[in-house]
């Protein structure tokens, strides 16, 4: 077993400091004007820091033409979608941000009519609610961008992380990228029935794919987008089942490159609208037996 790259265990907010500063020093260094994921500036730090530490806090090089397609599948979430929005934003990478709204009722629909003008959002509504993985079908089908990660639209995932999973792909060495909220030495501490149920089906889905994830049901998932889009129409789950589906059919594929990367995690309590229930887990353990040993 052991299809999946990892890296050691660095902390999150380490990371985030050390690579602030770092740019932060090659910006007095660099005097054509250039931007902080520029090659001139990546060319600098790494004469003075070395490829390996460049590579370990997540300095490279953005090639100039990148676009990342960020999909986001909404249902009632008026409260905290344009945070989201704005979160993505700030990254300051080339995106496209693809909202799909799953027949929310609180709102979250007149909200987006009223975002649809602006130029890096594309809109997409059902018209009835279906679930996120039918939200999240529809949208890979309408991705442009190099790259495609899911983003929820609650408050639960640090969009400023996008960079850090980005790394393994841009660099050559994944074509997929999740990102464990459980492998950081500093993570959340989810209730312990939550945490016991992941960890089982992780541990089951990582027996039957021969994987070797510590959080399979993480929102965050990077994929190249000519892969994504080859396996969507071939998707089957509507609901939270899909995030089983994806992995077990990706990694039927043996040429496919898997790596993981810590990331920070917000938990929401079911009080502040978390959806994913008991029943879900039941699901995914179903989904591990169909598309783990199916066809």
């Amino acid at each position: 077993m052991g299809r999946v790259a990892t890296d050691g265990r660095i902390s999150l907010e380490e990371l985030k400091l050390a690579r602030q500063e770092l740019l932060q020093l090659a910006a007095g260094l660099v005097q054509d004007g250039s931007e902080n994921d520029s090659t001139a500036t990546f060319q600098v730090l790494e004469k003075i820091l070395g490829a390996d530490l460049c590579q370990r806090v997540g300095i490279y090089p953005i090639p100039e033409k990148f676009t990342l397609s960020v999909v986001i599948p909404v249902y009632n979430e008026v409260a905290t979608l344009e945070k989201v929005i704005q979160r993505v934003r700030e990254t300051g990478l080339q995106q496209e941000i693809i909202l799909v709204d799953d027949g929310s009722t609180d709102g979250t629909r007149e909200l987006l009519e009223e975002l649809r003008a602006q130029d890096d959002l594309k809109i997409l509504m059902h018209e009835v609610n279906r679930g996120k993985g039918a939200a999240l079908i529809t949208g890979f089908g309408e991705a442009t961008g190099d790259v495609v990660v899911i983003q929820d639209a609650d408050m639960e995932y640090n969009p400023d992380e996008f960079r850090w999973l980005l790394q393994p792909i841009l660099d050559d060495r994944a074509d997929v990228v999740y990102g464990s909220r459980f492998s950081a030495p500093d993570h959340v501490v989810s209730p312990g029935w939550h945490q016991a149920a992941n960890q089982f089906i992780t541990k089951f889905c990582n027996l039957v794919t021969r994987l070797r994830f510590t959080d399979v049901e993480t929102c965050y998932k990077m994929f190249r987008r000519e892969l994504i889009q080859e396996l969507a129409p071939k998707l089957r789950e509507n609901r939270f089942g899909i995030e089983i589906e994806m992995t077990a059919r990706l990694a039927r594929k043996r040429d496919v490159r898997f790596y993981e990367r810590p990331i920070s995690y917000a938990r929401r309590s079911y009080a502040e609208g978390k959806k994913i229930g008991w029943r879900d887990g039941v699901r995914a353990l179903w989904c591990i037996v169909r598309y783990g040993f199916g066809r």
